[in-house]
């Protein structure tokens, strides 16, 4: 089909026989080749029809035939040349959630489709599953280019971003539940994609990844070795503004991050781990003391910040022993829970926490104040808290009553005073700040009580 042909095209790719899946790949680029679980039993489809890729979306989308593996094209914009695969199941629910399963370096859409459990999950649960594929000849996602590390600069991201768009618009699907997962060059694309589109996916999960903007290069490589050697180092807030440097001036809510890492991983070395906690509590203006620590399996340590439940703000497992190859049966289950879409039907969606925040902001033409009061809606007492949010691009304030604030700008924290730190229930505590501003005098619209999601009022 021609790119000048009918502008949206759903494929059912042919079957092969079934393989053993990874073991007959040539590496491209071995240092990143991870290993598929054994327990898959879906053959690969073939690849075809790649004139079509670029094409503009048709204005009424044909749907493609459940559950199967099914090539899109002519899905929307799409600067690299990407393939889209979809698996929609038999019993797809009204409104479904959307997974974004991203593949390794050497990898293929069709490769992460048979190789991890994503699709029968989607079977059980009802949600839509869609699979990048790159068509460059490393297979590796673009996660280093300039035009990849900011919203809508071009390369892969862009094109991922057209991938949800049309199945937002086909399938009716709830924008509030988009989710990313990778493996390797797919988990640093994980990471890249909540960051430049942190308001369209709600959560992500990535295995063997580095933080977002770490393989960062300005000469065309794909390859940087400082970072996959786990030397390059940053503080919490420099790493945070990497994020938020790809969307400036964003205040709204961040995405969730789980990340997943072997303690001997010889290829993205173990310090990215936890450069990559370091990273995303800072987004989510979470403490980087965790929470929660346990060991759900032998190995295993799990550490959660922000929360302690299952969809903690920041969930992060260590791996000991484990190198590169971490992907196993069963994690994609942990990947669902973490996400919320264990269970049949639509999601849980995100409910206030017991806690309201009313903000108001008074300006003038450099400066402004802000007045915040806290309130305690839940039945216990809050004793010690730590309010956090993220200020509106260009503002920085310059000092504050009722709270201790750090850092000045961005991801803020205000931290009680001796006399308020104790909050009964349905008891209020008024804090405030004084700022300067660029022209953007608003109030942040976001705050965690002790890592709590607040109503804003």
């Amino acid at each position: 089909m021609s790119a000048t042909g009918s502008s949206n095209t759903v494929r059912r790719p042919s079957r092969s026989g079934l393989a053993v899946l990874f073991g007959a790949l040539v590496p491209l680029l071995a240092t990143l080749l991870l290993g598929a679980p054994g327990a898959s039993a879906r053959a690969e489809p073939t690849t075809s029809g790649a004139a079509a890729r670029t094409a503009a979306p048709a204005a009424a989308p044909t749907v493609a035939p459940a559950a199967a593996l099914t090539e899109v094209t002519g899905f929307g914009t799409n600067p690299s040349n990407l393939q889209m695969y979809l698996y929609v199941p038999d019993s797809v629910t009204a409104n479904p959630a959307v997974v974004v399963a991203v593949h390794y370096c050497t990898g293929s859409g069709p490769a992460m489709y048979s190789g991890t459990e994503y699709a029968s999950l989607a079977d059980r649960y009802g949600f839509i599953v869609v699979y990048p594929s790159v068509t460059r000849a490393s297979k590796c996602f673009d996660v280093s280019s300039p035009q990849a590390l900011r919203r809508g600069g071009g390369s892969d991201p862009v094109g991922i971003k057209s991938m949800v768009d049309w199945v937002t618009r086909t399938y009716s699907a709830d924008t509030s539940r988009i989710f990313a997962t990778g493996i390797s060059s797919g988990a640093m694309m994980t990471n890249v994609l909540l960051g430049d589109y942190p308001d369209v996916f709600a959560a992500g999960a990535a295995f063997s990844g580095v933080p977002f903007g770490c393989f960062a290069t300005t000469d065309g490589s794909e390859w940087n070795s400082a970072c996959s050697g786990g030397t390059v180092i940053h503080t919490p807030q420099e790493w945070g503004n990497l994020v938020r440097t790809a969307y400036p001036g964003y205040t709204g809510p961040r995405p969730r991050m789980q990340v997943w890492h072997g303690t001997e991983d010889d290829v993205l070395r173990y310090p990215n781990f936890g450069e990559e906690i370091k990273q995303w509590t800072n987004v989510l203006g979470v403490s980087q003391t965790p929470a929660a620590t346990d060991s759900p399996q032998s190995g295993w340590t799990r550490t959660r910040y922000g929360s302690t439940g299952d969809r903690a703000p920041v969930e992060a497992i260590s791996l000991q022993g484990v190198g590169h190859n971490l992907y196993a049966y069963g994690m994609a289950a942990r990947v669902l829970t973490f996400f919320g879409l264990d269970s049949s039907g639509p999601g849980p969606q995100p409910q206030p926490g017991a806690c309201k925040v009313t903000v108001t902001t008074n300006a003038w033409s450099t400066g402004l104040t802000g007045s915040v009061t806290i309130t305690n809606t839940g039945t216990a007492r809050i004793e010690g808290w730590k309010l956090a949010f993220t200020l509106p691009s260009g503002q920085t304030i310059t000092n504050g009553w009722g709270a201790t604030y750090a850092p000045a700008s961005g991801a803020v924290t205000a931290t009680n005073a001796t006399y308020n730190g104790t909050i009964a229930p349905n008891a209020s505590v008024g804090i405030g700040y004084q700022a300067n501003h660029g022209g953007n005098s608003g109030p942040p619209t976001a705050f965690t009580l002790n890592g709590t999601a607040c109503a804003v009022s």
